[in-house]
């Protein structure tokens, strides 16, 4: 396996340009097999587990996905937070630029896992830490909207790493989406948007992990956080029947979705417009991928949501219909038997 990673190297070198060495040594980063691997297997459950299924009943797993969902709201609303939030240095001081570069120096690049809360075993991250910190590395340190380089910010970039370090891995996670699907039986939920969805997201964030893992990078996975955190509290919640008739917003996590990925489209064609030292081919290529999300995801939608609603009215419709005839029929068999009481009156009369 080591052999064949390395035969790939010159290949991504020669097409991408040399890796970051920022996450040199992190879990899963340092070689492409084992990500390669886990999709592999993804697919594969994806083909064999529904006809393992076929004769078997379906497992319930309430208990298991009430947990599930709740973990993955969590850490996708930890990961939205700390990716958006602040540090405690402000871009351009003289902090941010001398002080910051020998933090950096002083920092061991090369720790297996992203650098925080060294009492956890192994030097694991607590995800609720990192959580605390997308949006607010991004805002406290002036991150720029239209274009943000890679290494640009200092210790800052460092912060979006490690977050973005567990978005990738949050993607491997995900597969579980899946999993749980093949085991309730709910083979009508593993569509062609659902495979492609999972199975690309954690290679794409393989890639970026180790080329472009912060500036520009953040946009993306700090909006798909967010819209995760209504997303898996949705499911959450779904999976205790007393709750579904209280849930409506499924349909507008959807389009929050597209919302999503044309916000996502505006911030990386800023990139384009305005560029700064982030490379070019990594926003195109973002801008293809978006493109590939809004035609599935549009699709999805009106499959799901504007047809049912059509074949709704439809049906409403047939029911009023029938409701009339029913109406006219039933005064015409009182109007009918009401002269035949008539003429048996008159017959007695007789």
């Amino acid at each position: 396996m080591e052999n064949f990673d390395a035969s790939l190297s010159p290949y991504f070198r020669a097409l991408l340009g040399p890796r970051d060495t920022r996450v040199k040594g992190w879990f899963l980063l340092d070689n492409y097999i084992p990500t390669f691997i886990c999709t592999a297997i993804y697919l594969l459950v994806v083909w064999l587990g529904p006809k393992y299924m076929r004769t078997r009943q379906p497992f319930s797993c309430r208990g298991i996905l009430v947990v599930y969902n709740l973990g993955l709201t969590l850490l996708s609303l930890f990961m939205f937070y700390e990716d958006s939030a602040p540090a405690s240095v402000p871009l351009g001081s003289q902090e941010s630029t001398e002080d910051s570069a020998l933090k950096l120096q002083s920092r061991d690049l090369s720790a297996p896992w992203p650098a925080h809360c060294s009492w956890l075993p192994g030097n694991v991250p607590s995800s609720l830490h990192l959580h605390t910190q997308l949006v607010t590395g991004v805002w406290e340190n002036n991150y720029n909207f239209f274009c943000q380089g890679t290494r640009s910010a200092g210790e800052a970039d460092m912060k979006i790493v490690e977050v973005l370090w567990w978005y990738y891995f949050s993607k491997l996670i995900e597969f579980m989406d899946t999993f749980f699907f093949i085991l309730r039986k709910n083979n009508h939920q593993i569509t062609v948007l659902h495979v492609y969805h999972h199975a690309t997201m954690l290679n794409i964030w393989w890639f970026v992990m180790n080329w472009v893992p912060c500036g520009h990078s953040y946009f993306g996975a700090t909006l798909n956080s967010f819209i995760h955190v209504l997303m898996y509290s949705y499911y959450g919640l779904s999976s205790i029947p007393s709750m579904r008739p209280y849930l409506w917003w499924k349909k507008y996590i959807t389009q929050g979705q597209l919302l999503q990925f044309v916000l996502t489209i505006i911030q990386t064609s800023c990139g384009v417009i305005w560029p700064c030292t982030f490379p070019l081919g990594w926003l195109y290529f973002q801008i293809g991928y978006m493109i590939s999300l809004i035609a599935l995801f549009t699709n999805f939608y009106i499959q799901t949501y504007n047809k049912k609603s059509a074949s709704r009215r439809k049906e409403r419709l047939r029911e009023h219909q029938n409701g009339s005839v029913a109406a006219v029929n039933g005064h015409t068999t009182s109007f009918s038997s009401l002269e035949n009481n008539v003429k048996l009156r008159k017959q007695r009369k007789d």
